[in-house]
């Protein structure tokens, strides 16, 4: 696969997930990388997480060294670069590299902007249009969508959600198109599918902007069924998320060999670290770092909750997590800068401590956003 690879060089293929509470997620992940493999099959490949699910990524690489492997080609498994892509995962990449001089670590660009993802968001649009009576050549105008993104306090990133819609919303013909978010920024789903409730469409197409499902995915749906229960006389239709489609594959397969030859440049002309863009001025300079280390490795939901691994994350609730006698796992706050020790195991061995810090966001306030999807409208 990798014709001329210099004397010595032996390549491996990482692959950096998230990670989620969610087991379907997470099996969905590692099918991804399965896939990977039947594309790369002389070439060893594996994958790691941030958080929340195990093989963590300095696992993944100890593996990959393992099999002799002395230079990694790391690619992102996410859609769009904001925090994830550009701080996160390059924090722990470095890392490892720093403490394994005899391996070298090239990291790849995200999926982005790209034609092949466009169609396979298009493809999974047209199944679910399919699904419910449309035929390939129908016209769309009495059709509106809108596309979920995942939501991030960088504006490039929600930029490249709302250039994804448009290129849907044009090439597919539909009457109108709008973008939300799942949280972060605005609009969040609910402000979002209410408002596209009164402009008039007879049906509103719903796409999630996801690679894989878990707790968004089903706040999004659940965030529809409430509009839809509201609107009888919309039908609400809800597409499928990427998984792993074939056009997701093909770009993922041209991620790792951009690393190979060179061309792996990711677009920084907006990166608001990099540049002044308006209205996040205070964030250029800022230093890049993980936020990650303190949830590195916690597994998924435990035995015995009642999600049987589909987490939806009611184990966020401490009443919830007391009625069921579960640990209360709560999560961090994007906007904090503190010092807190949590009253439940992380599975780590150990109490801690741990400071991190996220940049204030700068509409905070917006009516239409930006907290997460409230799990009780959602239906958790």
């Amino acid at each position: 696969m990798f014709e001329g690879a210099p004397a010595g060089k032996r390549y491996g293929i990482m692959i950096c997930g998230h990670g989620s509470r969610n087991q379907n997620a997470v099996g969905q992940f590692a099918r991804l990388a399965e896939r990977m493999r039947e594309r790369f099959p002389d070439t060893p490949v594996d994958y790691g997480y941030l958080e929340f699910a195990n093989p963590v990524i300095h696992q993944g690489l100890d593996a990959l060294k393992a099999r002799g492997v002395n230079h990694v080609l790391a690619v992102p498994g996410m859609l769009f670069a904001a925090g994830h892509a550009k701080n996160d995962i390059p924090s722990v990449l470095n890392t490892y590299q720093a403490q394994n001089r005899d391996i070298v670590v090239d990291y790849g660009r995200e999926l982005g902007i790209d034609l092949r993802m466009i169609r396979a968001a298009g493809a999974r649009i047209e199944e679910a249009l399919a699904a419910h009576g449309w035929q390939k050549g129908d016209p769309l105008h009495d059709t509106m969508l809108v596309v979920v993104g995942r939501g991030a306090s960088d504006p490039d990133a929600n930029s490249n959600v709302a250039k994804v819609m448009r290129m849907l919303w044009e090439g597919m013909g539909f009457g109108w198109g709008e973008t939300a978010y799942s949280g972060v920024t605005f609009p969040l789903v609910q402000p979002a599918l209410d408002h596209a409730a009164k402009l008039g469409y007879r049906r509103i197409v719903v796409f999630p902007y996801f690679l894989f499902t878990g707790v968004l995915v089903k706040r999004i749906y659940s965030h529809t069924d409430a509009v839809a229960a509201a609107h009888p006389e919309i039908e609400f239709i809800k597409a499928g998320y990427l998984n792993d489609h074939g056009l997701v594959i093909d770009t993922m397969v041209e991620r790792v060999r951009e690393i190979v030859e060179g061309t792996n440049n990711m677009n920084c002309q907006m990166c608001k670290y990099r540049e002044q863009v308006l209205g996040f001025e205070a964030e250029v300079g800022l230093a890049q770092e993980s936020h990650h280390h303190h949830v590195e490795g916690v597994g998924g939901a435990p035995e015995n909750c009642p999600c049987n691994g589909d987490c939806d994350a009611r184990c966020r609730d401490e009443a919830f997590c007391k009625e069921h006698g579960l640990p209360w796992t709560p999560v961090h706050s994007r906007d904090h800068s503190h010092s807190h020790a949590h009253g439940h195991d992380h599975d780590h061995g150990h109490d801690h401590h741990h400071d991190h810090h996220h940049h204030p966001y700068p509409q905070a306030d917006h009516p239409l956003g930006p907290k997460s999807m409230d799990q009780a409208k959602a239906g958790r």
